[in-house]
């Protein structure tokens, strides 16, 4: 009896051994890298309807999986593939198949850095964020160009493009134009405190309106010292009802955005954003003005210029004038610097 209560003993033995290897050696596969490759990180981005397959083809691409079978056992185990959940995910060096999983299933993508400055047009920003993000930029012109949404945020196809704020923004890989617009309105209304408000409203101007000067003043200089100098220009200016006649306007209404020279003929072109023909603002803003543009606006500096022109060092800075005199004096010392440089256009 002894002996066959050994015999048993040892065997229940053997197999909680037995059990307890295959035990850890699970955990070690699920618990081990994963990983191939010897970058800190790599991308996967997993496109919006992709199934369970496309998700192992892209792991396998970019190395982020040795065990596709341990991969695919763990996978169905914690009802993933199934579950599939788009975006842009992180793969860290090293990282185990459990964590792995654990990632993907949960949806907890990493956001996307999205960065667009110097921009001239919605077409211009919806090519960067086709190039970032999920949906391409036709896909994204489309929504701005579209009345609806435009007349959501309560805008204009002149006036939507004064929505946005150049900046850096995190972004999710599969946000949608929708989303975008909506997050950009947020920051936009961020943007536009009381304290802002009032000082539009003090200069007769609407948020919008604002966007259009700033616009003007972004391509006028890049100086952050001249701009609200210019900004009080074109508000004396619009002030004594004298045409704006911004140069900035005229390559606007011409196409001609990377010209050096505006010449006397660019002035006789017929387009609502030529200053020179038409009093007031333009109907929208001709560049996308970053928030230290509006903020130069809202802050114009109070004085009796009516008149300014880059300088003849080509610097960059402006020289002011009071009177038309002293400006023609300014724009010919101008005019004469870009003839010895033989700029001509």
């Amino acid at each position: 009896m002894s002996k066959r209560m050994n015999f048993w003993g040892l065997l229940a033995l053997c197999a909680l051994l037995g059990v307890a290897a295959v035990g850890y050696w699970g955990w070690q596969r699920i618990s081990a890298p994963a990983t191939r490759f010897e970058e800190e990180a790599r991308i996967l981005l997993i496109p919006t309807g992709a199934d369970f397959e496309t998700v192992v083809d892209s792991l396998k691409r970019i190395e982020a999986i040795t065990d596709e079978d341990g991969f695919r056992f763990l996978s169905n185990r914690k009802k993933y593939t199934h579950r599939v959940k788009p975006g842009r995910y992180v793969v860290k060096r090293g990282m185990s198949l459990n964590a792995l999983v654990n990632k993907l299933r949960s949806g907890e993508q990493d956001p996307v850095r999205i960065t667009f400055t110097n921009i001239k047009s919605l077409p211009e920003l919806a090519g960067r964020l086709g190039r970032g993000l999920e949906p391409d930029s036709v896909t994204f012109l489309t929504s701005f160009l579209d009345p609806d949404v435009q007349q959501e945020v309560g805008l204009s196809n002149e006036t939507f493009i004064s929505l946005f704020l150049p900046d850096t923004y995190e972004i999710w890989w599969t946000t949608t134009p929708k989303q975008f617009v909506m997050r950009m309105q947020k920051e936009h209304d961020r943007f536009w405190t009381v304290e802002r408000i009032a000082m539009a409203d003090e200069h007769g101007l609407s948020r919008a309106e604002v966007s259009t000067l700033a616009s003007i003043v972004q391509a006028e200089t890049v100086k952050a010292t001249d701009a609200p100098r210019i900004a009080g220009v074109y508000m004396n200016r619009l002030r004594i009802g004298m045409p704006l006649q911004a140069d900035p306007t005229l390559k606007f209404a011409l196409g001609l955005d990377d010209v050096s020279r505006v010449l006397d003929r660019d002035k006789d072109v017929a387009s609502p954003y030529n200053t020179y023909k038409n009093v007031g603002l333009p109907p929208g803003p001709i560049n996308m003005p970053e928030p230290r543009f509006l903020d130069a606006v809202l802050r114009a500096e109070p004085h009796d210029y009516l008149y300014f022109c880059a300088r003849a060092d080509l610097s960059g800075y402006s020289d002011f004038a009071k009177s038309y005199e002293q400006h023609l004096v300014n724009a010919r010392r101008y005019q004469r610097a870009l003839n010895q440089r033989k700029i001509y256009r």
